[in-house]
């Protein structure tokens, strides 16, 4: 078949779409990669912060001390930000081993996988996040309805360093979106190309 005088082969088309999934690959695995290598960096920080966060206070000659398993959504958050950590760095020697191999993903169940997991992560991460900046919200102004108390009056320091593994975390989970992005883009191409390449043949 001949467009504008320029001859096309049916038997180039295959290999025009597979340079380009090629080079679109290699660009998304060093985005990925970048992201989870971040992640995995911000997450051990986050989670790092909030769990060794402790601060003693003598009240009415009794020492209280103040500790991230006293309120379950700093708990949660510490345990979001370890899976977030540890599945970032197997995604990220996936990637590392698929960019020294120069493998290509092609694989549809394996792209719905990556893309399950990382939706899962960010679901996880977003919702910790959540749940303890609500808990830093009680314990920054109390709750006179409650009769809570301003638990960070007390606890100056303890709530300073939560409240950065909180801004840590909220780093996590905003690269965990972007990557549930990437990944849906990484799986979906792969229907795209399918099709591009269906149509060629007709």
């Amino acid at each position: 078949m001949n467009y504008l005088g320029v001859g096309v082969s049916p038997g180039n088309v295959p290999v025009y779409h597979a340079t380009n999934l090629k080079v679109i690959d290699r660009r998304v695995r060093v985005a990925e990669l970048v992201l989870r290598c971040v992640i995995c960096v911000l997450s051990v920080l986050a989670a790092v912060l909030v769990a060794t966060d402790t601060q003693v206070k003598e009240i009415f000659s009794i020492q209280k001390k103040a500790r991230f398993t006293d309120m379950k959504a700093l708990v949660f958050l510490v345990v979001a930000n370890g899976v977030a950590a540890a599945y970032s760095l197997i995604q990220g020697v996936r990637c590392v081993v698929a960019m020294v191999r120069g493998s290509v993903l092609f694989s549809k169940p394996f792209a719905w996988a990556i893309f399950s997991g990382d939706q899962a992560l960010a679901y996880l991460t977003v919702a910790a996040v959540g749940a303890a900046a609500q808990s830093a919200v009680f314990g920054k102004l109390g709750q006179t309805e409650l009769q809570w108390l301003k638990i960070c009056s007390m606890y100056g320091k303890f709530c300073n360093q939560v409240g950065d593994g909180v801004a840590m975390a909220l780093l996590v989970s905003l690269g965990m979106v972007a990557l549930s992005c990437i990944s849906a883009f990484s799986l979906f191409r792969l229907y795209g190309s399918t099709k591009a390449r269906n149509n060629s043949r007709r």
